[in-house]
């Protein structure tokens, strides 16, 4: 007998087109990423009504399902053996279908209904093909993946960090933990140390340049082998270039140019040389290029870039926090706040620390403490509690879409004063001051570890206030009458607005 999961995998598959229909696909923590042979085929209103789905997001090439975590990652098993489709493996466009969900008409010829998919399908790319969603789509498709990496060698480095933070403080200091605290930060540092080639890797496979190349050239960044005594120059300031200089910035620009090469040698180079001719060529122009021209631009612009956003940070204090924390929420709604990851990384690499990632959880406190309110005065809509009841959990652990999808944002007005409540929380944040992560993860409460600098209660701080100020918001302001309705209620109001309708049809009619 199937289990929910593989129910769920299926009825994705039937409602996005069938097997056929899907190109690729992949997860993250909390949606399951279809790109879809042709978009025409995707009846949305089916995906849905489908059980355990909590809403949909369709950015540009990609139509995202969203499942909540732990979920997806089992509905995406049973996706990838039901569909024989390999997660981010491309299938090779099938052409547009014969049938489409849109009604052209009884008689009307496959070749028509073919020509109307085609033009759909233009439109819905025409609409979503603009630099910025272009740009943003492929620093979510490059950084999505490696979302489970930073959680969980994230919170190692927590643990490893308050270890050390007891072992100096006197209150452990027998051999066992002092091996244990060495053992985690090797498991954090197995990503942090390298994670410049995991970004060249996916990198190449966004941009359509060899992966392992792009890993490649990701490595070369890091200068291992240069000798101290005889640095590399930076041939604009004359000062030796550091290794890692340019950071993420740089590693995407690099592996960018590769795919460029690539393609261009493949234009020239015979099939029988370019297994030898082609990577070998590449690697020795792009490398140079990195290296010599890259990396110093790379690192004026990361330098820049961190340094304008610590000054909004110390200049605008609770003003920032404000704006931080109250539009971070449609970012996650929209599926762009993966864009942040690089500017998170950056700020970590060059400070130990990110400062915006707790002004940014606010968001997401703001809405477990609306979704509170709504449990409260919505107690008599059964349907509604048990989703806030399902979705609170992960809510307060930092994983927001579940509320968002399933709760908030189909009501209108709790999305509006969920943002108003991590607004408050984040203008705490910045009341406060100095309080950054040291890694990339999952908020809410399970970034308590990775807080820096003992800042821990600061943050704590922060998050009481977002949820109160969720909470009372929502309470007075934030919650819909339709919503306060039992169950039996809204059904009963059904009826009677049908056997209104069904009357005022026949009075009409007569």
């Amino acid at each position: 007998m199937a289990d929910k999961y593989e129910v769920i995998a299926g009825s994705t598959i039937d409602a996005i087109g069938g097997a056929g229909n899907i190109a690729s696909f992949s997860n993250c923590m909390t949606r399951l990423r279809v790109r879809p042979v042709n978009a025409a085929l995707i009846n949305d209103a089916a995906v849905k009504k489908i059980p355990g789905v909590l809403g949909t997001v369709s950015d540009g090439d990609w139509y995202q399902v969203i499942l909540g975590p732990g979920a997806v990652t089992k509905v995406a098993e049973h996706f990838g053996r039901l569909s024989a489709v390999a997660p981010g493996a491309v299938i090779a466009d099938a052409g547009a279908p014969d049938v489409y969900y849109e009604d052209l008409g009884s008689g009307t010829s496959a070749e028509a209904l073919a020509a109307r998919g085609a033009e759909m399908k233009a439109a819905q790319k025409a609409k979503n093909d603009t630099p910025v969603k272009n740009f943003l789509r492929h620093i979510g498709n490059i950084f999505v993946p490696l979302i489970p990496a930073f959680v969980g060698a994230g919170l190692v480095g927590g643990i490893a960090s308050i270890l050390q933070n007891l072992m100096t403080a006197g209150y452990i200091h027998s051999p066992f933990w002092i091996q244990l605290q060495q053992v985690f930060g090797i498991i954090q540092r197995g990503l942090f140390a390298y994670l410049m080639i995991f970004i060249g890797i996916n990198a190449a496979k966004e941009f359509g340049a060899t992966p392992a190349l792009g890993g490649l050239i990701a490595g070369v960044t890091l200068l291992n082998g240069m000798s101290a005594d005889n640095p590399i120059n930076n041939i604009f300031t004359g000062t030796p270039l550091a290794a890692g200089y340019g950071g993420v910035i740089g590693v995407l620009l690099a592996v960018y140019l590769l795919s460029l090469i690539e393609r261009w040698l493949r234009k020239f180079v015979p099939d029988s040389l370019d297994i030898i001719v082609t990577p070998t060529i590449a690697i020795l122009l792009v490398s140079l290029i990195t290296i010599f021209l890259i990396m110093p631009f790379a690192g004026w612009v990361s330098a820049n870039l961190l340094g304008g956003i610590n000054w909004v940070l110390d200049v605008g204090g609770p003003v920032a926090g404000f704006i931080l924390g109250g539009l971070f929420l449609p970012l996650v709604m929209l599926g762009l706040h993966q864009v942040l990851t690089p500017i998170h990384v950056e700020m970590i690499q060059a400070y130990g620390s990110t400062l915006l990632l707790p002004m940014l959880a606010m968001a997401g406190a703001g809405q477990v403490g609306a979704a509170l309110a709504l449990w409260i005065r919505c107690r008599r809509n059964r349907s509604l509690t048990d989703m806030i009841k399902g979705a609170l959990p992960v809510g307060f652990l930092g994983i927001g879409e579940p509320l968002i999808y399933g709760v908030t944002l189909p009501l209108g007005r709790p999305f509006i004063t969920a943002c108003i409540g991590g607004a408050f929380g984040g203008a705490m944040i910045g009341l406060l001051g100095n309080v950054g992560a040291t890694a990339v993860g999952p908020s809410g409460v399970a970034l308590i570890p990775l807080i820096a600098g003992g800042a821990w209660w600061k943050y704590i701080i922060g998050l009481i206030t977002a949820y109160i100020a969720g909470f009372l918001i929502t309470y007075f302001f934030g919650v819909p009458r339709e919503a306060m309705e039992g169950d039996d209620e809204v059904s009963e109001a059904v009826a009677r607005e049908n056997r209104q309708a069904a009357y005022d049809g026949t009075v009409a009619y007569n």
